[in-house]
């Protein structure tokens, strides 16, 4: 996964556990994307200090993800969801060549949207 989609990932389910400063900086750094520099001259710190706070977040967020697990998860969650509805498109062309029915359409079509649902959702 790249560095960025995990890093963000991560955020999103371990930030409100940082420091409201280290939440500004991982912000600033990664959904912003600002430069060390950058941060640092908003924030009236050193760039230095901007990476170390950077640092120990990352580490702090991936400590959790360790002992957790809650990305991996929700990634593996997501990967399923995405495989059911391969097989739901495949279960729809199989239906439409045979002519299936309304309701049967209907069904795997309400199945698609509640798999679409669940990906959104989480």
């Amino acid at each position: 996964m790249e560095r960025t989609l995990r890093m963000s990932l991560l955020f999103d389910f371990y930030g409100p556990l940082l420091t409201d400063r280290q939440q500004e900086v991982y912000q600033l750094y990664f959904h912003d994307d600002l430069s060390l520099g950058e941060i640092g001259e908003q924030l009236g710190v050193s760039r230095q200090a901007v990476y170390d706070i950077l640092r120990r977040s990352a580490a702090i967020v991936e400590d959790y993800e360790e002992k957790l697990g809650l990305v991996s998860k929700y990634m593996r969650r997501v990967e399923r969801c995405e495989e059911l509805l391969v097989i739901l498109d495949e279960l729809d062309r199989l239906c439409a060549a045979r002519e299936g029915s309304d309701t049967e359409r209907e069904l795997l079509s309400q199945a698609r949207q509640r798999l679409q649902e669940i990906i959104t959702d989480s």
